[in-house]
């Protein structure tokens, strides 16, 4: 059962095609008029409109044009009593979805009406998988697991279907560019151009003809008409990476495009009118910058209408184990290898390490670590230049052997003055122990060995030492 509205200012019309959809078990809703049928529409949810080519004020094909320029996505189908090849043309180019010649056979009519719904209810169901497949593509690519990183996918999930102009704000490294994608595959401008200007990476004097374009002869070396961003974006999406970057000046050009959706190229008089859902992104306190007069207030809250702020890795280190599974398979597959698995220890090491890169640091260590260990299993070895900093180690080996010519060891090394194996594997044991607090669980974790061989060895370490521990 569908809501369909017919328009139609004959009466007779109107009873044949009320009578023949409620036959078919729809709620009929007539109208005389378009100003009536856009009454209807306000009113409640339509499935399927029918309307007449010629009517008193409006056509059935100005009702047409004007429900497509509002951005309403129903089938209609158009009724007329003057069958010629040139409005059949003109109705189908507008969208219309069946095109019937009166006086109308109710068959001719079922049909049209069956068609029309079952493309509806197919595109509907086209557009679910699609926004599932957009979702689940999101999830592999944003990997996270604790609550604050899902409160940020919530936030872009509800951003993504609208027209508001988003500002992520994060450190660099924290994946902005990604998220700022997500938003555009979630959007209803999926299908558009998704385009990506880097306000730092600019030379300062191209960054306007990069945004507006250029007609030819505006400056030396313009030797032709150029498309700008916004050009290329029109109907699709706009992503301004390191907003914070831009002059002043060009700020003030920025404000009138959001607000107008005009602009002229540099060097012409041509108004040039877009359609441009603006990301923007920055990795630097943006308040801040207006407050000390180096960013514009009124850009500054035109383009935070959303804002979402994305935490640093620090931050949530609960992400992080899952993340270098994450780059460590798509590095491993990416090198034809088999990953199997990152080490207590290794992950331990990771999460105890401050990341001032975030992810994009992370990403790059674990892939270093694929390349450089000749095994399956990523050990906390594989992350030497990680474990120095977090140690705080001069060196990279976590034991070092001193003689008379060595480097004096930097605070916190374990230092072997004996070659005696079991004697090293008791400091090395007594060591973990320590650091951990007596927790045997975590002792393992640092060691990289099982709480079983751990308690064996501290049994046989007893064994030796009669009894003392």
């Amino acid at each position: 059962m569908a809501n369909i509205l017919y328009v139609d200012d004959e009466p007779a019309i109107g009873l044949i095609l009320q009578d023949t959809l409620e036959r078919l078990g729809h709620i009929a809703i007539g109208a005389t008029n378009v100003p009536e049928a856009l009454g209807a529409l306000a009113r409640g949810h339509i499935d399927l409109i029918i309307s007449d080519y010629r009517m008193p004020g409006l056509s059935g094909l100005e009702f047409l044009e004007l429900l497509r320029d509002e951005g309403k996505d129903i089938p209609l189908i158009m009724l007329t009593g003057y069958a010629t090849i040139e409005h059949a043309v003109a109705a189908i180019k507008a969208g219309a979805a069946d095109y019937i010649t009166k006086p109308l056979q109710t068959e001719q009519l079922e049909h049209a009406v069956l068609q029309a719904l079952e493309f509806t209810r197919l595109k509907r169901e086209n557009e679910a998988l699609r926004r599932e497949v957009m979702e689940m593509r999101v999830e592999r690519e944003i990997v996270a697991k604790g609550a604050g990183m899902r409160q940020v996918l919530q936030t872009v999930s509800m951003a993504a279907p609208t027209r508001a102009t988003v500002l992520l704000q994060g450190e660099s490294g924290t994946g902005k560019e990604l998220f700022a994608r997500a938003i555009h595959d979630q959007s209803d401008r999926r299908d558009r151009e998704f385009v990506k200007l880097n306000c730092a990476a600019m030379p300062e004097g191209l960054v306007e003809s990069a945004l507006f374009g250029h007609e030819k002869g505006a400056f030396t070396g313009a030797i032709k008409r150029v498309e700008g961003a916004f050009e290329r974006a029109n109907g699709g999406t706009l992503l301004l990476d390191e907003i914070t970057e831009m002059r002043l000046d060009l700020q003030s050009k920025l404000l009138r495009v959001l607000q107008e959706q005009e602009f002229e190229r540099v060097g012409g008089t041509n108004t040039m009118k877009v359609d441009v859902r603006i990301i923007a992104t920055t990795n630097r306190d943006i308040e801040q910058l207006v407050e000390r007069g180096e960013f514009r207030r009124d850009l500054f809250y035109r383009l935070s209408v959303m804002p979402i702020q994305i935490p640093p890795l620090r931050e949530r280190p609960e992400d992080i184990p899952i993340l270098a599974h994450h780059f460590a398979q798509r590095a491993a597959a990416d090198q034809r290898r088999e990953m199997t698995a990152i080490a207590p220890d290794a992950l331990a090491l990771l999460q105890r390490y401050e990341w001032p890169g975030n992810v994009r640091e992370l990403q790059h260590a674990v892939e270093r670590a694929v390349i450089l260990t000749p095994g399956s299993v990523l050990v906390a070895s594989s992350f030497e230049s990680i474990r120095a900093a977090v140690t705080g180690r001069r060196t990279s080996p976590s034991v070092s052997a001193v003689g008379s010519r060595a480097e004096i060891p930097a605070e916190g090394t374990l230092v072997l003055t004996t070659l005696n194996i079991d004697e090293a594997e008791a400091r090395l044991v007594e060591r973990a122990l320590t650091e951990t607090k007596g927790n045997r669980t975590k002792a393992a974790e640092l060691l990289g060995v099982s709480v079983r061989t751990l308690r064996n060895k501290l049994a046989v370490q007893r064994e030796n030492t009669g009894g003392k521990s």
